[in-house]
């Protein structure tokens, strides 16, 4: 007990709309649900835990998890409620610092722990039919200044890691844990070849559809690791959770879950590491970066990707180094900032050009010409809103990666029209920007994702100064029906 208030706790506490009397009975209700009828709670033991900042033994924390994930309709962790796990050697870190409310970095045990239990109740989510939103994303500068010297460093060799005396035991890892049986080479394979499937139906369809089986994959990935298997494949297990992780991050992102996508990202940085892939955790932390541009916090982008590029060591490929580039450009697009966008693209061709033909990671496989072309279309067009000259290298760039671009990239392809449309009603040429927009409307009922309809939302605020024209104002009704409209929200009860 720290005698002050919890002010996570407390914060959740008041969005919840309870009182500390129906709290406590929801506790107990919940806890028998999950196997513990013993548990007694009061009104006082709730208010000792909010004012005056005792941590609850196993089980509370978990049940109020899940009563919390359930009354707001977001995940919310144990670590959300101001509680922290004591890690091997008893220690406890001190959740009241606001710049780092997680703890982060996380041992490579919590990290499966904190990857089970966020899965499960996102899992929680989707089985109730809820919306996971309403939580804050972290500012890019706290997670870069907390997670820097970690990600520089290389993971603890299993030899020197704690572990008990039976390889392939593991202590409970929080919430929900998937009893796995030890696998070997045969099973991660299998592992390995659903996330190819899962990543390619993301780049035709967008991330709705399957967004649930990734998440059920990686919860299942996360009861695994609470093994020790031998180090070769644990290592392998390690990746195949940074694979499926970033999967759900860029998934949850692609249907506006921005702090659950955010989780994930960092979920994958974390496994990647452990893995020993620094790129590939820088990788993650790229998407994190990308994710910040497209909600308007360029700042936070370019915080990320600082770590994201310094994080991924020396043995990050050209390719790789290129694609980080190109997100930093397009956060200097969005800052209005065209010398510094333009030097940072010109790196990124010397760079893309400069490959030798090293084999690459399959998470770099989707990074080609026609995606290079197409994140320099979309950062001249972004830049174009601050210099409407850079429209017309915006029309060039989508045109060079709309021929490029292979079959299975179908939103890619989405997305670079939407550009190359909205280029062109910046550059004044409404008669062609009709032309490409109308091509995105025709692909827009084969995906699911947020991010188009907000992108196709700037190309409609862009229609406005052309309202007059007869086809124009077709074309913005088309755009106004192909927009979902706002969901009613859905009104809090009082059980569960």
């Amino acid at each position: 007990m720290t005698g002050q208030t919890n002010t996570r706790l407390a914060d959740l506490f008041g969005l919840a709309g309870w009182s500390k009397g129906e709290l406590a009975r929801l506790v107990n209700r919940q806890a028998a649900a999950m196997g513990h009828p013993q548990l007694a709670t009061d009104t006082s033991r709730v208010r000792r835990w909010i004012d005056l900042g005792e941590i609850p033994r196993d089980p509370v924390p978990r049940v109020l998890a899940a009563l919390f994930t359930e009354r707001l309709g977001r995940v919310v962790t144990i670590e959300d409620l101001g509680f922290v796990r004591r890690g091997r050697a008893g220690r406890r870190q001190n959740v009241r610092n606001n710049d780092n409310p997680d703890g982060l970095p996380w041992a490579p045990e919590r990290t499966a722990a904190v990857l089970t239990e966020f899965t499960g109740m996102d899992l929680m989510l989707n089985r109730r039919g809820l919306v996971g939103a309403g939580a804050v994303l972290a500012a890019g500068s706290a997670l870069s200044s907390a997670m820097h010297d970690w990600l520089h460093t290389d993971p603890a060799r299993t030899a020197h890691a704690p572990r008990a005396h039976d390889p392939l035991h593991a202590d409970p890892v929080g919430f929900d844990r998937y009893e796995a049986a030890p696998i070997g080479s045969e099973e991660i394979e299998a592992l390995e070849r659903s996330v190819e499937v899962f990543r390619a139906w993301d780049a035709s369809r967008g991330g709705g559809l399957q967004r649930k089986a990734v998440v059920g994959q990686l919860n299942e990935v996360g009861g695994m690791l609470a093994y020790h298997h031998p180090d070769h494949l644990q290592r392998r297990l390690w990746g195949v959770a940074a694979n499926l992780a970033v999967l759900a991050g860029w998934m949850s992102h692609d249907v506006g879950l921005e702090p659950t996508a955010q989780k994930y990202f960092v979920i994958a940085a974390h496994a990647a590491r452990e893995g020993g892939d620094r790129p590939r955790a820088g990788e993650a932390l790229s998407r994190a970066a990308r994710q910040m541009v497209h909600l308007g916090r360029p700042d936070d982008a370019l915080d990320l990707m600082t770590l994201a590029k310094s994080g991924a060591g020396e043995r990050v490929l050209p390719r790789t180094q290129a694609m980080f580039h190109t997100i930093e450009a397009w956060a200097q697009a969005s800052m209005g900032r065209g010398r510094a966008m333009r030097r940072t693209l010109g790196e990124a061709e010397d760079l893309f050009v400069s490959d030798r033909g090293e084999e690459k990671p399959d998470w770099m496989q989707n990074f080609d010409e026609a995606d290079l072309h197409g994140m320099q279309a979309l950062a001249y067009r972004t830049l174009a809103e601050h210099d409407p000259a850079a429209a017309i290298p915006a029309q060039r760039h989508a045109k060079l990666a709309l021929e490029l671009r292979s079959g299975g990239h179908d939103r890619s392809k989405l997305f670079d029209h939407i550009s190359l449309a909205s280029a062109c009603f910046i550059a004044d040429d409404p008669e062609q920007a009709d032309r490409y927009a109308r091509l995105a409307l025709v692909s827009m009922g084969d995906t699911s994702s947020h991010r188009t309809w907000d992108r196709l939302r700037e190309m409609y605020r862009l229609t406005g100064q052309y309202a007059g024209y007869t086809k124009i104002e077709d074309l913005r009704e088309e755009i106004a029906l192909a927009l979902p409209k706002p969901a009613a929200k859905r009104p809090p009860t009082g059980e569960i």
